[in-house]
C-alpha cells in the first residue's frame, strides 16, 4: 500500500474524490421490466496497442511502451476519453500471452517500477510478455496533483493529530481538498479503483488475452480483488502479494499500520544495537526510547535541510517508514540516521523518503499521455490520497471527527509512540472529500473464480499478514494462502522461495497448498 506509509501506504492512505458509475446502467429510461441498456464500449475493446521505444531517461532498451484509451466515465463513455500508459518486456521465447503487474502505492507509477526492477520479473519473460501500466491519475496518465495543497493539508493535520484546534484545521483540509480538484483537472472525479479495474479489462482485451493474468502488490493486491468481483469470468491466473484489507475503516487501517510499522521499527533496532555504528547505541532499550525522543525533539524543534526547510519529527518518521520497507534497506537507514544523529545532515533520510529521487514539478493533462518531465512532483502523495478516498464510503462530519479525535489519538500513540501520530494525519485527508464508493466493501466477497494465490508476510510493516488471512475468508475457497514467515513489505522480490512459488502459479498453474508456508531466506552471514 506506498499504504500505507509509503510505498505504498497510509502516509499513503487517504484523499480523493469519490468514484462513479459503479454499474453499467444507461442514460436512457428502460420500458417496463426490460433491463436497462448498457453503454456501448465496443469500440474501446477493439483497440489495438502500437508498441515503440519508451521515452524518457534511464528507460531500458529493451522496454517497449504503448497506450490504450479509456472512457473517463464508463456509465457515459461518449463523455470524454484519456489515455493509460502502458510498457512491456517481450516474451523471450514463445508467448503466451501476457502478465500485467501493478506496483502498488495507490500511486506508484507501473512504467517507472519495471523500468527499475525488470530484472525481478525476467524469469516470467520464458512465457509471458511481462507488462505495466501506468492507472488513470498516475505517471504520464492523466497524473493528479495538489499544488501547494498536499503540503498545507499535511501541516493542518500534523496540528490536529498533536491536539490543535480540530475544527480549524479541518477547514484548512476542505480548502487544500479544493485545490487538489482544480490542479487535477477532469479525471479526479472518475480516480479509484473501481475504474481502473475497468481499464484493466480493456488493456487485458487489447493484449488481445482472453484471461486475466496478473501480479500485484500492496495495493495492487486490492486492484486484484476488485477486478476479479467485476470480472469473474476474466480471471486466469492472479496471485497477490501483500494482501490489502477489504475491509477496515481508514481508523482501523491506520492503527494496524502504526502497529505493524512499530513491529518492524523494533525488528530494525534488535538488528542495530548488535552493530558498533548504530546511532543509538548499543542498549536495546534506550535505543528505543532515543528515536521517540528524536522525533518529539524534531516536531518540537525542526531542523533546516541544506535547502533551507524545515525539517520535522514527523518528516523523519515518513523516511524511517520508508527504509523499513525491505530488509536489503537497513543498512542505508542505519547510515541516514547516523548522519542526522551525529551530524544534523537531513540528506540521507530526505533521500530515503524520496525514494532516491525526485520527480520534476509539472502539470496535469488534460487525458492524454504527459511526458516524464511533466508529471507533477507531488503525483504519488496525491494519488495516493484520491485513490483511497475513492474507495473508501466514510465520511464523518466536522463534529463527529472532533469528537473522536481524542480517543483516537490515544489508541494510535498506543499502537505505536512513533507511527501513531504520522498515522492520524492521513487519517483526516479525506474531509471535504465527496464519499466514496461502497462497492469494495459491500460486493468484493464470495467470489466464484479460478483459484487465487495471496501471499502475506509476518513481518510486513504495511499490509500486516492478518489481512491476508481475513481477505482470504472473505472471498472465498477461491483463496489459497502462502505464509510467508519473514520480514518487509511483500515477499516475491525479497524470498526465493516466495519468488519460486509465485512463477511457478503464474507460469505453470501450480498451486503451493492452502496455508503452505516459505521459511526465511539464510543472510549472507549465517551461510558460512
Amino acid at each position: 500500500m506506498l499504504a500505507k506509509l509509503s510505498a505504498r501506504p497510509a502516509a499513503l492512505r487517504c484523499t480523493g474524490v469519490g468514484a462513479v458509475a459503479l454499474t453499467l446502467l444507461g442514460a436512457g429510461l428502460p420500458a417496463a421490466g426490460a433491463e436497462p441498456p448498457r453503454p456501448d464500449l465496443s469500440r474501446f475493446y477493439r483497440q489495438k496497442i502500437v508498441w515503440s521505444a519508451c521515452e524518457g531517461p534511464d528507460m531500458p532498451e529493451d522496454l517497449q511502451c504503448g497506450k490504450v484509451t479509456v472512457p473517463l466515465d464508463y456509465a457515459r463513455p461518449g463523455a470524454g476519453t484519456l489515455e493509460v500508459a502502458l510498457a512491456r518486456y517481450r516474451a523471450t521465447g514463445r508467448s503466451r500471452g501476457s502478465v500485467l503487474l501493478n506496483f502498488g502505492g495507490p500511486g506508484g507509477a507501473g512504467i517507472d517500477g519495471l523500468a527499475a526492477g525488470g530484472k525481478d520479473f525476467m524469469d516470467l519473460t520464458n512465457g509471458y510478455d511481462v507488462v505495466t501500466f501506468d492507472p488513470r491519475g498516475v505517471g504520464r496518465s492523466s497524473p493528479v496533483s495538489c499544488g501547494e495543497g498536499a503540503d498545507q493539508a499535511f501541516a493542518a493535520t500534523r496540528e490536529a493529530a498533536a491536539a490543535g484546534d480540530a475544527r480549524a484545521v479541518l477547514e484548512k483540509v476542505r480548502q487544500a481538498a479544493a485545490e487538489c480538484a482544480e490542479h487535477s483537472g477532469p479525471v479526479l472525479p472518475y480516480i479509484g479503483t473501481v475504474n481502473v479495474s475497468r481499464d484493466l479489462d480493456v488493456i487485458r482485451q487489447a493484449l488481445g488475452d482472453r484471461k486475466l493474468n496478473y501480479l500485484g502488490f500492496s495495493y495492487g493486491t486490492r486492484l486484484g480483488a476488485v477486478y476479479a468481483a467485476q470480472f469473474p469470468d476474466k480471471v486466469g491466473r492472479l496471485a497477490l502479494d501483500g494482501v490489502d484489507t477489504l475491509t477496515e475503516s481508514p481508523a482501523e487501517q491506520g492503527i494496524a499500520g502504526a502497529a505493524g510499522q512499530q513491529t518492524a521499527l523494533d525488528d530494525f533496532l534488535d538488528w542495530c544495537v548488535t552493530d558498533i555504528a548504530c546511532p543509538f547505541g548499543q542498549d536495546r532499550r534506550a535505543a528505543g526510547e532515543r528515536i521517540v525522543r528524536l522525533v518529539r525533539s524534531l516536531d518540537a524543534d525542526p531542523m533546516l535541510t541544506a535547502f533551507g526547510d524545515r525539517y520535522s519529527g514527523q518528516d523523519l518518521v515518513g523516511a524511517i517508514g520508508q527504509g523499513l520497507y525491505s530488509r536489503e534497506l537497513w543498512p542505508l537507514l542505519e547510515r541516514a540516521l547516523a548522519s542526522l544523529v551525529e551530524n544534523g545532515d537531513t540528506r540521507g533520510v530526505e533521500n530515503l523518503a524520496s525514494g532516491g529521487r525526485t520527480l520534476p514539478a509539472g502539470r496535469s493533462g488534460d487525458g492524454g499521455l504527459v511526458g516524464p518531465d511533466e508529471i507533477p512532483a507531488d503525483n504519488l502523495p496525491a494519488a495516493l490520497m484520491a485513490v483511497n478516498c475513492a474507495d473508501d464510503p466514510d465520511r464523518p462530519g466536522a463534529g463527529q471527527i472532533v469528537k473522536d479525535l481524542g480517543r483516537l489519538r490515544g489508541l494510535y500513540e498506543q499502537a505505536s509512540p512513533v507511527f501513531g501520530r504520522h498515522r492520524l494525519t492521513q487519517l483526516l485527508m479525506c474531509y471535504g472529500r465527496p464519499r466514496g464508493t461502497d462497492f469494495i466493501r459491500d460486493r468484493v466477497k464470495n467470489l466464484h473464480t479460478p483459484k487465487l494465490l495471496l501471499i502475506g508476510t509476518r513481518g510486513d510493516p504495511a499490509t500486516p499478514y492478518r489481512w491476508t488471512v481475513e481477505t482470504a475468508a472473505r472471498l472465498g475457497p477461491s483463496a489459497v494462502v502462502l505464509d510467508n514467515r519473514s520480514e518487509g513489505h511483500t515477499g516475491y522480490s525479497s524470498s526465493t522461495c516466495v519468488h519460486r512459488k509465485v512463477d511457478d502459479f503464474l507460469l505453470y498453474g501450480s498451486l503451493p497448498a492452502n496455508g503452505s508456508s516459505c521459511a526465511p531466506d539464510r543472510r549472507p552471514e549465517e551461510v558460512n
